[in-house]
């Protein structure tokens, strides 16, 4: 088992990596010491994982929270539900929340842990490659709304993370490919020689090789957690983490959250910033073919979905959260593992890079 720090100072936590890490009962009882817990997850996950989950709580007083799932049931209508599910059951503010899923549930559970009763202790337990390397670390918690992705939320660090690898074999082949977009990030933006790791070794990846997917995750957690440690709330640097998420999330918002797959729309998103950034001059026409090919490989999406048109999508840009005075920034790369968040780039060239990756 790998032990990775997010170095926050007194919201420091540990993010732990490894096999059968959920049937730990001990590890579970090192960082898990209140007695009022509510586990929430989803209907799809419930059925394969809840039951390990529960052995670890024989005795204490937890409750269930069960949700839809899918991107779309990221309301403030499931918020409320666990919130009413709190405040029914009588929790205090010495009370757990435990996230049970994948990026929709940690965002949720985090989110609501931090609203209720001006913050509780949330843990996340992901189960998607996704929310194993991303969203799981870092504390972003957030809900979408009709208008835009992730527009309603807070900074909320977890308790602790326990990232269990073998979770992963459960996961189809579809939700496993926009996992690995979210790991293809790391080495673009920070990252060169990660990049380079996996060209040489993508195929053991797709295989699910667990000594490649073990250092794939650790690798990705260390990137995310020292960009963390430098900028927390956001600021400036940490913005290189949304590589590709202002295209990705303007697809997402097109599509009502339905269709794609966040890290679908994120992958597609990449090869557009990474399209721009050639356009810009900055990286060079190789460079742009093994991004592509990377990218291409664990089977990404290389058009913007047919259900999306331009002005819909460009509208749902504006709405970025990395606009500032009405000004859409953007990050871009200047070479495999060098990014930078920019406004300074041609409103025509967008334009038509955009329109190039329409179906």
């Amino acid at each position: 088992m790998k032990t990775i720090k997010v170095d926050l100072g007194e919201r420091s936590y540990p993010i732990y990596i490894g096999d059968s890490i959920l049937s730990n009962k001990e590890l579970f009882s090192q960082h898990i010491t209140g007695k009022q817990i509510l586990i929430v997850t989803n209907e799809k996950v419930a059925p394969l994982y809840l039951k390990n989950i529960e052995q670890n709580f024989v005795g204490s007083n937890y409750e269930l929270c069960i949700l839809p799932d899918g991107e779309s049931h990221k309301t403030l209508d499931s918020f409320d539900r666990i919130i009413t599910h709190l405040m029914e059951k009588k929790f205090n503010r010495t009370c757990t929340l435990i996230a049970l899923g994948g990026g929709v549930i940690g965002d949720l559970t985090g989110f609501a842990a931090s609203c209720y009763q001006r913050g509780v202790k949330f843990v996340q337990i992901p189960t998607t490659l996704l929310a194993q390397v991303d969203s799981s670390v870092g504390g972003k918690t957030a809900v979408n709304h009709p208008l835009g992705k992730n527009m309603i939320g807070a900074f909320y660090q977890p308790h602790v993370v326990f990232s269990d690898i073998s979770v992963l074999d459960t996961l189809d082949d579809r939700e496993f490919s926009a996992g690995l977009a979210e790991v293809i990030k790391y080495g673009l933006i920070r990252d060169e020689e990660f990049f380079c790791w996996l060209e040489k070794n993508i195929k053991s990846l797709i295989e699910r090789n667990s000594q490649a997917l073990e250092f794939a995750i650790e690798r990705s957690c260390i990137n995310k957690a020292e960009v963390v440690r430098m900028d927390e709330k956001e600021t400036n640097y940490r913005a290189i983490l949304n590589l590709g998420h202002t295209f990705g999330h303007a697809i997402e918002t097109s599509l009502s959250y339905k269709k794609w797959l966040h890290g679908e729309a994120v992958g597609c998103g990449m090869l557009i910033a990474s399209e721009l950034s050639k356009k810009m001059g900055f990286l060079d026409q190789d460079q742009f073919n093994r991004i592509q090919s990377l990218l291409e490989c664990v089977g990404l999406p290389k058009k913007i979905h047919k259900d999306v048109d331009y002005n819909q999508m460009f509208e749902n840009m504006k709405v970025d959260k990395k606009s500032r005075d009405g000004i859409l920034h953007l990050v871009l790369l200047k070479n495999i593992g060098e990014a930078f968040l920019t406004s300074d780039y041609s409103d025509e060239i967008l334009k038509t890079t955009i329109k190039e990756f329409l179906c």
